[in-house]
């Protein structure tokens, strides 16, 4: 080693990074393991290199590496996604919504399968007869009462969306039979049978997914 300066002595050149310097004195400590005057050589020109790099950083004659300077730049900033907030549903909506198991979606399901089933293939009377539609109706209406009151214990709400959902599917469903159902010739459904059906679609999106 060079008795020069303590660049000469680590055998680093001056414009060296202090990466390359920390590495060169692990390397000699390393190499000269057993020799303590070695040793502390090293130390000494590792020590005197850092000093003078303070010196010069303090007086401005190096840059200082921006990693060090500013180390919060290395964090990477959050994507815009994370800093604007996701649009959400509105809190009432979120409150009324529910999210079913499939015992939920599938025991309501199956009554109202059924009940479309018998108001389908039951047959009517040439006169209008539409006694079963109705007895259909009542028992559908208490299905969607008693699986809405079971979900919040709230009597008089269950009651008031079920008679949204009949009143709703009786309307649109007739509305639409008047429409489609002339269009349809396979299709021997009375206006009365269809609103039904549809009334009972109804009734089972709003036991399935409204508390």
């Amino acid at each position: 080693m060079s008795e020069h300066n303590p660049y000469e002595k680590l055998g680093v050149s001056e414009d060296a990074s202090f990466d390359e310097i920390q590495d060169v004195r692990n390397r000699l400590l390393e190499q000269y393991s057993g020799d303590a005057k070695r040793l502390e050589v090293i130390e000494a020109a590792y020590d005197a290199i850092l000093m003078e790099r303070l010196r010069m950083r303090q007086e401005g004659k190096i840059k200082v590496p921006e990693r060090i300077r500013f180390p919060e730049r290395l964090v990477q900033p959050p994507s815009k996604e994370s800093l604007s907030p996701r649009k959400q549903s509105p809190a009432w909506l979120q409150r009324a919504l529910d999210k079913p198991t499939p015992a939920n979606l599938l025991l309501p399901g199956a009554w109202y399968i059924g009940l479309s089933a018998i108001s389908v293939f039951y047959p009517v009377g040439p006169a209008g007869n539409d006694q079963i539609l109705q007895l259909a109706l009542v028992l559908g209406v208490s299905v969607s009462i008693y699986v809405l009151n079971r979900k919040e214990g709230k009597f008089g709400r269950a009651v008031l969306l079920t008679l949204i959902g009949l009143i709703t599917g009786l309307i649109a469903g007739g509305l639409v039979a008047s429409w489609l159902l002339p269009q349809i010739q396979f299709l021997s459904w009375t206006d009365n049978q269809f609103s039904t059906v549809v009334t009972f679609v109804l009734l089972w999106l709003i036991t399935s997914f409204l508390k």
